[in-house]
């Protein structure tokens, strides 16, 4: 790809529903106040208009800061936003469609469900991945049986891209997702519906860092 990879330390997958009724706006910028560094637009509620418009109103807010915005499934959503990129799963148009229409300078990230997933990633078309779910969680209907930690390990070791590791990620196993190879963690209850978003964002961050760091101090013996 032309463009270097942003960093995928703390991924935020907004949620309206799981925001406890606050503008998803000011969930967001509270969660990059704390330390989230890429925000996915997710909202599978609403329609493509609406969609449209959160996505306007983000993208005004997070270009001046740096803060990329990705657009999940939605091909045309993100070239009608000039959003930064697309996130697509394994039953959305494929990485190759994604990246013709979207070009060269667009982030295309592929969700990576377990080994059976691995052959539809090639690294000339997709910058990153999205592995999971790691745990149980319940903000996916339609989510696969969890990986774990170990699972998430191997898979570390056969994928050509940074991942992302998302599914039941909390600021208390985010240092293990790490620790285990993950680049970074997804959520998305665990900043929408906490108390203040700042404050859990910026928790994760310092998981994360936590996680990063066990990789680097050389293990006794």
């Amino acid at each position: 790809m032309s463009h270097p990879v942003p960093d995928l330390s703390v991924y935020l997958v907004t949620d309206r529903l799981m925001a406890r009724g606050r503008e998803l706006v000011d969930v967001v910028l509270s969660a990059v106040r704390g330390g989230a560094t890429v925000v996915q637009l997710r909202e599978k509620d609403a329609s493509t208009r609406e969609t449209l418009e959160l996505g306007r109103a983000l993208l005004a807010r997070l270009r001046p800061l740096g803060v990329p915005l990705i657009v999940n499934d939605r091909v045309d959503l993100a070239l009608a936003l000039g959003a930064d990129g697309v996130h697509v799963g394994q039953g959305d148009l494929p990485p190759e469609v994604a990246r013709r229409l979207l070009g060269p300078g667009a982030l295309v990230g592929l969700s990576i469900t377990g080994p059976a997933d691995l052959p539809t990633l090639d690294p000339a078309l997709v910058d990153y991945a999205g592995v999971g779910p790691i745990f149980p969680t319940g903000s996916k209907a339609d989510a696969t049986p969890a990986l774990g930690l170990e699972e998430l390990a191997r898979l570390r070791r056969l994928l050509p891209v940074p991942i992302v590791a998302i599914g039941g990620i909390t600021p208390a196993n985010a240092a293990a997702v790490i620790a285990a190879g993950a680049d970074g963690v997804s959520v998305v209850s665990a900043i929408c519906s906490a108390d203040n978003c700042e404050v859990a964002a910026n928790a994760l961050l310092r998981a994360v860092r936590e996680g990063l760091a066990s990789r680097a101090s050389p293990r006794p013996g």
